[in-house]
């Protein structure tokens, strides 16, 4: 795989956007998701728990249920949900239940 010393990422500018309170619950059902999205792909490519991570071995100590996890990983999780959410609305999709 190539790598590219020169690439320079640019996301979309979300930070103008203020997600309305009653979407809370949105982000923690949806940092859910991709915890279980992430955790089911690499279970399906080999991967178990282990206490480290480690590529050779394919162990991994976050391989458990969400609410198992740290505050921090599970951080990592809303923060995906969040940046997502707010790019949404930032390209003009309106989001309702």
């Amino acid at each position: 795989m190539k790598t590219n010393s020169q690439y320079n990422p640019q996301p979309i500018d979300t930070s103008d956007i203020t997600l309305p309170k009653d979407m809370e619950n949105l982000v923690e059902l949806i940092a859910r998701n991709v915890h279980q999205v992430w955790a089911s792909s690499r279970l399906s490519q080999g991967w178990t728990w282990g206490e480290r991570r480690s590529d050779e071995l394919k162990t991994h100590p976050c391989l458990v249920p969400y609410d198992e996890l740290t505050e921090t990983e599970k951080q990592y999780d809303r923060d995906t949900a969040l940046g997502t959410l707010k790019l949404i609305i930032k390209l003009g999709y309106k989001i309702s239940k």
